[in-house]
């Protein structure tokens, strides 16, 4: 804001402090080093405003330029649609394709049944090696694990 060196500081002090008296000036001080922070407070306000409106205005031409790719693109595609829109509807004037029926392959049932599961391993194999074929049940479980009682 102001350039004020050391030496002008100093007079401003010293004719303050002859103006007002050396018993108002800490008051007098305190008073304009608030509205100094008020000022400055709304000077930074005041450019924040002015950065939010360059912003805006920079977003508001930046949309209408994503706009109007947007429409050039939209259209060129509408251009090329009915181009090629045209060009198949000559090809099927002069080809009779439009007269053949399309061909689906017949569905065949994969004669599965999803709850016949059958595993790989052999149950002899599981019987040896202990794996479990059927799931425990919670009071099962508790009682296999439990540690027997030596009499």
């Amino acid at each position: 804001m102001l350039d004020l060196g050391i030496e002008k500081m100093a007079l401003i002090g010293v004719v303050a402090l002859i103006v007002i008296g050396p018993e108002k000036l800490p008051r007098v001080a305190r008073t304009v080093g608030t509205l100094l922070g008020k000022a400055q407070r709304y000077v930074n306000d005041v450019k924040a405003e002015v950065n939010r409106s360059m912003e805006l205005d920079e977003l508001r031409k930046m949309k209408s330029t994503v706009e109007d790719a947007a429409r050039d693109v939209e259209q060129s595609i509408h251009s090329e649609a009915n181009s090629i829109e045209k060009s198949f509807r000559e090809i099927d004037d002069n080809t009779a394709l439009s007269e053949v029926a399309p061909v689906f392959p017949e569905y065949k049932h994969p004669r599965k049944n999803w709850r016949l599961k059958q595993g790989a391993t052999p149950r002899w194999y599981k019987s040896r090696n202990g794996v479990r074929t059927k799931a425990l049940s919670g009071a099962a479980r508790v009682a296999r694990f439990r540690p027997h009682k030596i009499n």
